[in-house]
């Protein structure tokens, strides 16, 4: 008896295995999920207004590491986009190319183009990655089903905005919440947790 709700509390937990690699120390006690589109402007306003003080204060200080999961939703580059992501990080640039994607991107000209294939080439040539590699993992869709499979975790959890954030502790408590918060919710569930 015991067994089966010790199994059925795992399975309510997010699913990490598809998504990003952690940025931050494997074993830090906080992990902060974030749901996300490359083409969503209120996850551009979050990486540029308070990703950084998160990194400064929680990351860089091994008491919290950073899952990014794809939602892509907002429009045709945004699955391409996320499967871009997964192809930089055959080259060890997970991290490089997904800041590049939020600092280039173009929150006015949604669904412009801004991502389409020869930005998401010209963005990986600039990180010096082998082209001939990053080609054909994006010609043969290598990454599309894990893509999919983190659209469906964001589903699963009940997510249906981004950004959403998930911020679970090492007991496996859960708080949710949706949009680009500011510094402080961050900062006052994370040390509520610790």
């Amino acid at each position: 008896y015991m067994e089966n709700i010790i199994a059925s509390q795992q399975s309510s937990l997010v699913n990490l295995e598809n998504g990003s690699p952690p940025l931050g120390s494997e074993s830090a006690p906080i992990t902060i999920v974030k749901f996300g589109d490359y083409q969503c402007e209120a996850c551009h306003h979050w990486f540029h207004n308070t990703r950084s003080t998160v990194i400064e204060n929680y990351i860089e200080t091994g008491k919290a590491k950073l899952v990014f999961i794809d939602l892509p939703f907002l429009g045709r580059d945004s699955m391409t986009s996320a499967q871009a992501s997964y192809c930089a990080e055959d080259q060890g640039k997970y991290w490089e190319y997904h800041s590049m994607l939020y600092t280039f991107q173009e929150i006015e000209a949604y669904d412009s183009g801004w991502a389409d294939r020869d930005r998401l080439n010209a963005f990986a040539s600039s990180l010096d990655m082998t082209m001939d590699e990053f080609n054909e993992c994006m010609d043969s869709s290598k990454y599309k089903n894990r893509v999919k499979a983190n659209y469906d975790e964001a589903v699963r959890n009940g997510v249906q905005s981004t950004p959403t954030f998930i911020i679970i502790s090492q007991d496996n408590k859960l708080e949710i919440f949706a949009g680009a918060q500011p510094y402080s919710v961050f900062a006052a569930t994370i040390e509520s947790m610790l």
